[in-house]
This record gives structure tokens, sequence and C-alpha cells, in this order.
């Protein structure tokens, strides 16, 4: 199920803040020519990791930037569950990116653009609300989905061209 937080209120002010800085991560993984998608965990208002894709240039097919993100977080705290973080993300998770968010006991998830082809938080597959795992962090899609989305399809445009 996908679901979009309420037009007003501070949780989305939060949201759309952090939303932005995932931006910058994006714009980021861009300049190394990276597909543009950023990520970033939070924790009580603080920023605990943060990670832009890097499959390319690591030649680490796993560098998807919210495995980065998990990674620099897990080091942070010292642990490997992020218990009581929100992640967020350009672009609706891939079931890998997914999965390990459920395995670390993430409690939300907000993203940008839903992805048709591979999203794992509604979009195609149904990961964070499957029956048989014991954690299901909650999800919001659509937070400046079309800021998300147009740097994107900006990027794909000038790949064709």
């Amino acid at each position: 199920m996908v679901e979009v937080p309420e037009a007003s209120g501070l949780q989305l002010e939060a949201d759309e803040k952090w939303m932005r800085r995932a931006l910058e991560l994006a714009a980021r993984a861009e300049s190394e020519g990276e597909v543009p998608v950023g990520a970033l965990l939070v924790s009580d208002e603080e920023v605990i990791g943060e990670g832009w894709n890097r499959p390319i240039g690591s030649g680490d097919p796993t560098a998807h930037a919210e495995i980065v993100a998990m990674r620099a977080a897990s080091v942070a705290l010292g642990n490997y569950r992020l218990t009581g973080t929100t992640l967020y993300v350009t672009l609706e998770p891939c079931p890998m990116c997914a999965g390990a968010m459920v395995y670390a006991r993430v409690a939300r998830v907000v993203y940008g653009a839903r992805d048709p082809l591979a999203g794992a938080a509604g979009s195609v597959f149904e990961i964070f609300n499957a029956p048989s795992l014991n954690h299901h962090p909650q999800s919001f899609g659509g937070v400046l989905e079309e800021e998300c989305r147009s740097v994107l399809k900006a990027f794909f445009k000038a790949r064709r061209s």
C-alpha cells in the first residue's frame, strides 16, 4: 500500500526538508556518473547516515543509495539495528533495499518518486507489508515527487541523447 502524508502538518514539513537533502545527495551521484538517487537516515532530527548511488564507481552492485546510507548509520550507531530511524530516499526502494530496511528495523521509509519498474513499497512489490516478515516499516511515497521524478527523467533523457 502506497501512502502519501497529509498535505499539512509538521511531519510533512520535516519530510520535505529531509527529502531536499536527499535530492542534494542525488545530485552528487549524478556528478559521479551514477543514476541520481540519494538517501539519508534520520534519528531524533539528526542525520546519522547518508548515501548516494555508487554501484558503478565502487564496482559493487549493492551500493544503492539506501544501502550506503544504512551502512554509514550502522557505523555511526555501532549497531546493525536501525530502530526508530526514518530513511529518506528520492526513488521508491527496490526489493533488495526494502529487504535490507526490514532486516535493519528501519521504522519509517519516505520516498519521492514511485518506481513503476521495480518499486518494492507498493508500486510493483509489497515488501514492507509482507505478512511472513516480522518487521513492517511504515512507508510514505510522493514527498517532493515531481522534483525527484524530474531529476531522474532529465538524467535518462541526457543518457539517451
